[in-house]
């Protein structure tokens, strides 16, 4: 199933919808005391997941996504974790080695915002913005010391992000997060596929157009440690909670390394895409 936390016509509160049909049909609308946040249904387990379906097969029209507005994907995650580096392409160009252990950062909540959104940043604070196309995983239940062969089985779904960067900060500072946790930095969505809409999460296409122009085009089989390796990392150090949101990592062809380079400008548009999950769109605007 896809879902999303939309904005409908009457109510300015996100709400928690299954998308199906090109409409969005709020939970709470088909399951008497269904949950308003994904959160919710993710804690929810499996019993509630498998209401949301039973109901959704006898489910009246929905509002068009054309009336919608989107929030993000995640709206109130636990910890939102990015790894960098993960594709050899990336690392590379931007001259960067792929350690022997992932590169781990986290996302401010400030920075999470929705498919459609405008993201804008003073021209002050820097002129040097990229995009990253990641495929976001959202873990179901605790994971703890997870094997690899057993990671996939704690993943709920997973989602787009755009882990939008100022390049000059990043390499400036010893720490990421700060370079990525602008106000609107990390969009999301606008959609969350349960996980068994995915069968091999390292088989999917992902790339980028920014301004009409493509400059991420690459597949998540190249990733230097696929999802289950993430998980059962990140599970050694720290409980993984339900709801937490893991960034992938981004393949090459990020605007840093171009020649020219490429940065996002004001009222640029860029979409991060994910074949099977979907199309993710941030209009950009500099304040000065």
């Amino acid at each position: 199933m896809r879902f999303a936390h939309v904005t409908v016509p009457g109510n300015p509160h996100p709400i928690l919808a299954f998308v199906q049909d090109g409409q969005a049909h709020p939970v709470r609308d088909i399951v008497p005391d269904g949950p308003t946040r994904l959160q919710d249904l993710i804690a929810g387990g499996d019993r509630l997941l498998d209401r949301v379906r039973d109901a959704a097969d006898t489910a009246a029209d929905g509002v068009p996504l054309d009336d919608v507005r989107f929030a993000s994907a995640i709206l109130d995650p636990p910890v939102v974790l990015a790894v960098g580096l993960n594709y050899a392409a990336h690392a590379s160009e931007l001259s960067l080695k792929a350690d022997t252990a992932p590169t781990v950062f986290t996302l401010w909540p400030n920075s999470l915002s929705g498919h459609e959104a405008t993201t804008a940043w003073p021209r002050s604070l820097s002129e040097s913005i990229d995009y990253e196309a990641e495929l976001g995983v959202v873990i179901g239940r605790d994971a703890k010391d997870v094997a690899p062969a057993d990671a996939l089985d704690h993943v709920w779904g997973y989602t787009v992000v755009n882990d939008i960067t100022a390049r000059d900060i990043q390499f400036s500072e010893a720490q990421w997060s700060r370079c990525k946790s602008f106000d609107g930095f990390t969009p999301t969505g606008p959609f969350v596929v349960t996980a068994d809409e995915i069968p091999d999460p390292q088989d999917l296409h992902i790339w980028t157009v920014v301004d009409g122009h493509r400059v991420q085009d690459a597949s998540t089989g190249q990733m230097i440690r696929p999802v289950s390796a993430l998980v059962s990392h990140l599970s050694t150090a720290a409980t993984l909670l339900p709801g937490t949101l893991i960034s992938t990592g981004s393949p090459g062809g990020a605007g840093y390394s171009r020649e020219p380079q490429i940065f996002l400008r004001d009222r640029s548009t860029v979409t991060v895409a994910v074949d099977g999950i979907g199309e993710l769109t941030t209009h950009c605007r500099i304040l000065d």
